[in-house]
């Protein structure tokens, strides 16, 4: 994702306590349109009382109608994965609301600067990765050849893999993935999850089948508690996900921890996004 212009976020942070609160009230003043998104995405700069950061804006009013998706919900699904992050103390999507804006209601998020010379993807000749890197499949590069598509065996990337599991993810593509100087790694584009049905899409197919860490065992327990009716992410969820789709979320939780591995494409459904990046 690219802006049409920079401007600069200030001392606005993802780990900052009030950014909530700025994205949630500050004015919205519109910059230009993110051209390359499927979306409207708006950039926009945001400010209330003193602080002035970048930020995304996409209304509802310019959410495309998708078949398999109720109309009119991508920016709440945008904000359940925000919170469902948060839930599990990775911080993998960049602070999130759900706001009135400019051209209506809409979700609003803070706007990430990318360090772009961070490798997560690459395309390699031979039939295996490399170390340090995870298969993902062949792609054709032209003139009739083919190259092995991969992404980076990264502890960060692994972490997302899971959430994009839990929130049943129909497109992690790999331009959706925004590591920054810090040495942190955001996802973003969340519009399409919380799918009642198994719609998992993604780039993130490396360690599919393997034994899921420690550490995230942990952090779906956490989750499973979360989500019991009465927890705190089941309210935060049930304003903005159908009664299905959290019963489906709590059922893909479950699921993760009965077969203790990162899943498997189900060949029901197209295992990666078009395109990829």
């Amino acid at each position: 994702m690219s802006a049409p212009e920079r401007i600069p976020p200030g001392s606005v942070t993802t780990t900052d306590p009030a950014v909530a609160d700025l994205l949630a009230h500050g004015g919205l003043t519109v910059r230009g349109r993110i051209r390359d998104a499927s979306n409207a995405a708006l950039y926009c700069t945001v400010a209330h009382e003193g602080r002035k950061a970048a930020c995304v804006y996409k209304p509802v009013a310019g959410e495309r109608p998708l078949w398999d998706f109720p109309d009119g919900t991508l920016a709440q699904r945008e904000v359940a994965a925000y919170e469902v992050s948060e839930a599990t103390g990775w911080g993998l999507v960049p602070p999130t609301v759900l706001r009135d804006g400019p051209h209506g209601e809409g979700m609003c998020q803070l706007w990430v600067e990318t360090a772009p010379e961070a490798e997560l993807l690459a395309l390699v000749d031979g039939e295996e990765p490399g170390p340090g890197w995870k298969a993902i499949g062949f792609a054709e590069v032209g003139g009739g050849r083919t190259a092995l598509l991969v992404h980076a065996d990264d502890e960060r990337l692994r972490r997302l893999a899971v959430l994009d599991a839990v929130i049943n993810n129909a497109d992690r593509k790999g331009g959706h993935l925004l590591p920054t100087a810090d040495g942190r790694l955001y996802g973003i584009d969340h519009g399409v999850t919380f799918n009642a049905e198994n719609k998992l899409r993604t780039l993130l197919w490396g360690w599919a089948g393997e034994p899921l860490t420690g550490e995230a065992v942990e952090v779906l327990k956490g989750l499973r508690s979360a989500l019991e009716p009465g927890g705190r992410l089941a309210g935060a969820l049930s304003g903005l996900i159908t009664p299905a789709e959290l019963d489906a979320t709590r059922a893909r939780t479950e699921a993760l921890l009965a077969s203790g591995t990162h899943p498997e494409p189900s060949g029901e459904w197209p295992a990666i996004p078009w395109p990829p990046v």
